[in-house]
Parts: structure tokens; sequence; C-alpha cells
């Protein structure tokens, strides 16, 4: 077991740019994770970890050991200076990893159940909205999420932290429109893109077959792509002075619709 008390170390000054920058992401296939809890949940759903970071002046004895068990990797303690340099959050949970990306290619999803029920997500940009459609996702035990054309970097540190460690606990691919349109096609899912005109009230739909539910940004809603070749299009009922909401309010509404009218079953 290693023991790092610098901060110059040149491993821990290699993580930084893993920590903060995609294209190091990509090109090592690592990325950095912070929080006992979303390691916990890497884990459980198969992530492998490289490296384990531990702070034991910030750890539990019990907790300190329960980690020093738990994980199938490389197991490295460090101080608290290193801690500080390393950590994002100001809550001091002790607990750092780097863990191996998965593949995200559309290809890359199981979709086992007779009627899949997918969120589609085109474009989303802000972190904090992308980590919150993961945490619906996740209540929803829904079958994958899909991110058509990403302008963020999953394993953003911030998507990691907003998401509560769901980006690891749902099936997530990511595609172009074209691509993403194509696989639902493929596979027999009908599409409903949400969007303002054009479009009929969500809930008189019937979302029992293979269904995804489209949503796009709030600043410009879904390409005009998804609005010719979607099978349906659907809006929320607005009765107040504006005609949009949050992406991901939006979507949690469109998706315990449809978990309703499947009995909230799967």
């Amino acid at each position: 077991m290693k023991f790092i008390t610098s901060s110059q170390n040149a491993f821990i000054k290699s993580l930084i740019p893993l920590r903060d920058k995609s294209r190091t992401r990509r090109q090592s296939g690592s990325f950095f994770i912070e929080g006992q809890r979303e390691i916990g949940i890497a884990l459980k759903h198969n992530y492998e970890l490289k490296q384990l970071l531990l702070c034991p002046e910030l750890l539990d004895e019990s907790i300190l050991e329960h980690w020093n068990a738990t994980a199938d990797s490389e197991i490295i303690h460090i101080n608290r200076e290193v801690y500080a340099k390393l950590a994002l959050r100001d809550s001091t949970e002790g607990v750092l990893a780097v863990a191996s990306a998965k593949s995200h290619d559309l290809e890359a999803l199981s979709l086992t159940s007779q009627a899949p029920l997918v969120l589609v997500a085109e474009a989303p940009e802000k972190p904090g909205n992308i980590g919150a459609l993961l945490r619906t996702a996740d209540a929803a035990n829904l079958d994958a999420v899909i991110i058509a054309n990403p302008r963020t970097d999953l394993y953003n540190p911030n998507i990691i932290r907003s998401s509560v460690g769901c980006l690891f606990s749902n099936q997530v691919a990511t595609g172009t429109t074209e691509e993403v349109l194509a696989y639902l096609k493929e596979n027999n899912i009908r599409s409903y893109a949400a969007c303002l005109e054009g479009a009929q009230a969500y809930h008189e739909q019937n979302y029992q077959e293979p269904t995804a539910l489209v949503v796009g940004t709030e600043a410009d809603g879904l390409s005009d792509l998804w609005l010719e070749l979607a099978d349906a299009r659907i809006k929320i009922p607005m009765q107040g002075s504006i005609d949009s909401m949050n992406v991901s309010v939006a979507a949690g509404i469109l998706i315990f619709e449809a978990k309703r009218q499947r009995n909230f079953k799967g």
C-alpha cells in the first residue's frame, strides 16, 4: 500500500487534468470520482477502479477498514494536504478514485424488457440538468438514457456529482440525432418528441408499448429532425405566464406518466 504525502507527487499532479479536462479523460479511458456514495454505486454497477485514494485523517477507522477491503484495485493512502488538492467538494468524505470508462455506444445498450422505456435528451449542456435527468431515470428504473448530440463529457465530475452517482446506475448511450433515430426505428421503439407546436397533451398518449420520451434544451427545444421524424409530438399543458419549464422537471413529468400507465412495473 502506498502512502503519498506531497501534493507535488507526479501521480497526484497527473490526476488534476484527469479531473478537469475531457480530452485527458478520453485519451486515457479513465475518469475521476469523488465521494463514498458515488464510488460505492460505481462498484455496484461493475465499474473497474484503477486506484482508490483514502485519507485516513478524514475517515473513521471502521470506514477506512471497509474501503481497504472493498475494492480490487491499487489502494493509496493520502494526507489531508493531498486530499485538499484533489477534492472539489467542501465536504470531507475522504475517498477518491480513478476508474475505467465504459463504452457508451448505442450498440452497447442491452434492452431486455419487452416494452423498454427510454429517455432521450438532445444536446443537453448543463451538468446539473444532465445529473438531474439521470437521477430521475434511476428513480423510475428506466431501461436506458440516450444523449443525442452530446455537448458535455459524461464523466465530467459535475455530472457525476449532480447525478449522485446515477451516471453509473443507468444504462447511458450517446450518438448523433440521426444515429439515435435510426436506433429507435431499428428496435421498434416509438418516439414521443416534447415540443409546443403541433403537439398533443402528453397524458392522452399510450406509453405502454416500447417508448422513447424525447426532450430538448430549454433554450432551443428539439431540432427540426426530431420534430419531423418522431412518431408523435407531445406537450405538457402550461397554465401560467411562461411556456416552458426546466428540462429535468419536464422529463420527470413525462416519465412518471409513462410509469403510471405501466402500473409502476419494471
